[in-house]
Parts: C-alpha cells; sequence; structure tokens
C-alpha cells in the first residue's frame, strides 16, 4: 500500500531523514519508533506531501506521490492526525469533523449556494456519518462543545476522528496515546484494533509508549539520527542491540 523509495530531505546542512525505506501492507499496523529527534514526524511530513524529499520516492497504491499537494495525497487516502494536536480552536467538536468530511461531497459551491437537494442530502449524510464517529470515540455528548474544552486525551481522540471522515486508506498516527494516562492508553489499543477492522484502513503509527507499540504493531521500523537501524516483527525489535544502544545511549 505504501512504500518509500530512499527518502532523503536535508534542511541546509542537516540530514533530517536518510535513505529511508519503510512498507506498509494493505490490512497492516506499522509502528515508526526511535529516539526523540530521530526523524520520525519529518518522515510522516515526507509521506503526506507537506514537505517534498530532496531525493527519493513516495509510493502509495502504487502511484508516485511524493510532490503532490497535501489535499491530493488526502483525495488519494493517506488522513494523518499530529505530535501536537491541531483542531480548529474555535470550531465545536462536530464542526471540526464536518470540515474534514467535506474532503468527499461531490456538490460544489453552485449547489451549496443554491441549497439543492443533492447538497441537502449530502449534508445530512455527512452530518450522519460525524456523529457516528464521534460517538466511536466517546464523546458524542460533546459534539457542541468547543475543541478546546476537551481533555487532552479526548483531543487526540477527536484528531482520529476528524482523520477518519476523510475515508482514508492508510492513517497516520503521531504519538496518538501522548497525554493519555494509563487506562486511556489500554483503551486506545482496543479503539485502533476497532478502527482497523471497521473501517478497513491500514495503520503507520509513531509512538513512544512501547507496551502500546508492541501490543498493537505487526511490524516495526526504528529510526536513529534519520536513518534505519532496525526493522522487524516486535518481539526482534525488542532484542535487538542497535535499538536498545539508541534509546540508552550506550556503545
Amino acid at each position: 500500500m505504501l512504500k518509500t523509495n530512499d527518502i532523503t530531505i536535508r534542511f541546509g546542512g542537516l540530514t533530517a531523514v536518510d535513505k529511508l525505506n519503510i512498507e506498509v501492507k494493505e490490512g497492516e499496523t506499522v509502528g515508526l519508533i526511535g529516539p526523540n529527534g530521530a526523524g520520525k514526524t519529518t518522515a510522516f511530513n515526507i509521506i503526506t506531501g507537506v514537505y517534498k524529499p530532496t531525493s527519493g520516492t513516495v509510493e502509495f497504491l502504487g502511484e508516485t506521490v511524493s510532490g503532490l499537494k497535501q489535499n491530493k495525497i488526502a483525495e488519494r487516502g493517506v488522513s494523518r492526525t499530529f505530535q501536537n494536536i491541531r483542531l480548529f480552536k474555535e470550531m465545536s467538536v462536530l464542526e471540526n469533523v464536518l470540515i474534514a468530511g467535506k474532503l468527499r461531497m461531490r456538490s460544489n459551491l453552485f449547489h451549496a449556494m443554491l441549497g439543492s437537494p443533492r447538497y441537502r442530502h449530502e449534508e445530512k449524510m455527512l452530518r450522519e456519518k460525524a456523529i457516528a464517529l464521534l460517538e466511536e470515540m466517546g464523546i458524542a455528548d460533546l459534539k457542541d462543545e468547543k475543541a478546546t474544552s476537551l481533555s487532552y486525551g479526548k483531543q487526540r481522540k477527536l484528531e482520529i476522528a476528524r482523520a477518519l471522515a476523510t475515508e482514508p486508506k492508510l492513517l497516520l498516527l503521531d504519538e496518538p496515546a501522548a497525554g493519555m494516562n494509563p487506562a486511556e492508553t489500554m483503551e486506545l489499543v482496543d479503539l485502533i484494533n476497532n478502527i482497523k477492522t471497521k473501517y478497513k484502513v491500514s495503520i503507520l503509527m509513531i509512538e513512544h509508549h512501547m507496551q502500546l507499540v508492541m501490543n498493537i504493531c505487526e511490524k516495526i521500523w526504528v529510526l536513529d539520527y534519520g536513518k534505519e537501524i532496525a526493522n522487524g516483527i516486535p518481539e526482534e525489535i525488542q532484542n535487538n542491540e542497535r535499538v536498545i544502544q539508541a534509546y540508552l545511549g550506550v556503545e
């Protein structure tokens, strides 16, 4: 489904990601881990079109998407959450999800101005879908609250709902457990597994919570200073000496 081919990006004299090759197959949950500053979010930014790689390419469903604008990559079925929550702060919880869902609306501005039956039907379906997503996240009762009034953990869930509203085939989660307490983190494991099954999405996730990663990912890639130092199943990663050295900072 997703394949990066030696993607590299340089900022001045700094190489933030160096010849990275990641693969995500249909139906997989894949982890991308590494110490702080390893280049994980930068890799996400390349995959989703925030950055254009200095060299290398990103393929999604057999098509080269590196160099496309972010909205064009989203239209092809790639959606994401962010390390630092980026909700529409002045909008309600429901409005945050509705605005993402408009990516899939077929009605145009002309239909909206006329209030055509087609537009009204799509708006109705969009609202029903948005509420269903909020129910999936357990926050439907807060739909009319301002997004910023939610607890940090619930804001994370709202970001996931908003990403799902674009009907992705591949969902990128950037530290979804950040700010969550242990109980919320364990709930997140069930939530991600349910999302994967119900919405038939593949998942690529960055996460520092190792128990979550080991419980949920079928395969894991490890970065350090922008370079891949290991990839494999969770058991292999747990026992990999280079991974242990990177995390503990020992030789």
